[in-house]
């Protein structure tokens, strides 16, 4: 927020990250100034050494490490370095970098200006979508702040909106249930990992979260198994998991299931104020109408200034008059609700037909024996694709065969797991909790 406020650009990055991987966000970035933990010095002094435009590396902390200047040094200015006639173009000017998941290729830098990030808070702290209760509602923070949910969702919306945020600076299972069940947190903001963790981990018995009143949960779609299965978990029947739907170039979110309306299991929910939406035909470009399946689009404050550097690819995005294309497929009802049925490029060309991995897989997580599946195009010469799961099993007690029976028996020919059923230890996830089938379909 510092640096927002003198007028720069704050760009964030996976403390997992390779070296590799940040000389290339560093370079793309062209950051200048890098803060960090103490635990990530080496690793950044390494990435440092070969990009030339970085001047020095401020570390958080009370003792240098590796030679880098401490944090408490910005902080100890008497405000006298605060710029006098700083003037900042809201539309225009860039106060965020992010970076896209890359679930389909290499990250792209997302430029957010001052006007996005400003919009989104607002729109989203309307009653009934993400508006809290100051003094009432706590939070954990588990979403990270280096991914536009957690930086714009839930930092920058808990403090426009003047909530406790209980920040945890990584996911361990018994922290993040002590914390709800200590602080008594009242909402939790995630991803659909942790709601699967609540779902099925004999860690959750051993706390008590009955002061969670309503889950919020983005990043891919959630299932209705998974839903259901939270809910019996908490011994909440009615406890809303309130799907939305967000990207980076989005700055957050455009749509979310509100407090006020009736539940529907599967639905991101609706429209954001100031929002449009349109469906459009995926080989004409026609706008469709309600029921009709085809790639979402939207219009409004919130959609990015666009991509750095990389005028292609930000035209292929946005259209001359403001639409953003998001690459997901989806429809609206009669209701003005939205539901995401699966990625435009994860969409598995079996021989005429179109298969959607999202469909099987929630079909297969309905299995007792199922923890995690991913569901991916295995590419063969006949039939152009294959469908073929991986699955995270529960237990010794289910077998690849019995999942191949299983989905044979519940869909169309052209759906059957073709392409095999293999068991892995974990599926391959974004930090937003987006299947990364690209990564699967190189280890094929």
């Amino acid at each position: 927020m510092s640096v927002l406020s003198v007028g720069g650009v704050v760009t964030t990055t996976n403390p997992l990250c390779s070296a590799d991987e940040l000389i290339r966000y560093l370079s793309s970035s062209d950051a200048t100034w890098v803060i960090c933990a103490p635990d990530c010095v080496e690793k950044i002094q390494e990435a440092v050494a070969h990009v030339t435009r970085v001047k020095g590396i401020f570390v958080m902390g009370n003792e240098s490490v590796g030679g880098c200047t401490l944090f408490t040094k910005l902080i100890g200015d008497d405000g006298s370095a605060f710029p006098s006639d700083l003037k900042v173009n809201p539309k225009q000017d860039v106060a965020a970098l992010l970076f896209s998941s890359g679930t389909t290729g290499p990250p792209k830098g997302v430029m957010l200006t001052h006007y996005n990030v400003i919009a989104s808070v607002h729109l989203q702290s309307v009653p009934g979508f993400l508006k809290f209760e100051s003094g009432v509602d706590i939070i954990p923070a588990i979403i990270p702040f280096f991914h536009v949910a957690g930086l714009v969702g839930v930092l920058s919306l808990g403090l426009k909106q003047g909530i406790r945020l209980i920040t945890l600076p990584k996911f361990e299972p018994e922290t993040f249930l002590r914390t709800i069940q200590e602080y008594k947190a009242t909402r939790i903001l995630t991803v659909p990992p942790l709601v699967f963790f609540l779902a099925n981990h004999p860690l959750v018995d051993r706390y008590d979260l009955s002061s969670v009143s309503d889950i919020i949960c983005g990043g891919a779609p959630t299932g209705p198994a998974i839903i259901k299965a939270v809910r019996k978990r908490l011994g909440q029947s009615n406890i809303p998991v309130r799907e939305v739907f967000g990207m980076t170039e989005l700055s957050s979110l455009t749509t979310i299931v509100t407090t006020d309306e009736e539940f529907e299991i599967g639905s991101v929910g609706t429209l954001l104020p100031n929002t449009t939406a349109k469906v459009i035909d995926l080989e004409t470009g026609k706008t469709l109408g309600v029921g009709k399946e085809g790639e979402i689009c939207f219009r409004g404050p919130q959609v990015m200034k666009g991509y750095r550097n990389n005028i292609e690819e930000t035209r292929k995005m946005i259209s001359e008059d403001g639409w953003l294309r998001t690459g997901d497929i989806g429809f609206y009802n009669e209701k003005g609700h939205f539901y995401v049925v699966d990625r435009l490029k994860d969409l598995i060309k079996y021989k005429a037909y179109q298969v959607a991995p999202t469909e099987l897989e929630n079909l297969i997580l309905s299995m007792p024996g199922v923890k995690e599946v991913a569901v991916i195009g295995l590419p063969h010469d006949e039939a152009g694709e294959l469908p073929k799961a991986f699955v995270v099993p529960k237990s010794d007690n289910i077998k690849p065969e019995d999942v191949m029976k299983f989905v044979e028996g519940k869909v169309i020919p052209q759906k059957k797991l073709r392409g095999g059923v293999e068991f892995v230890d974990e599926i391959p996830k974004s930090a937003s909790g987006k299947i990364l089938r690209r990564v699967l379909k190189a280890r094929k």
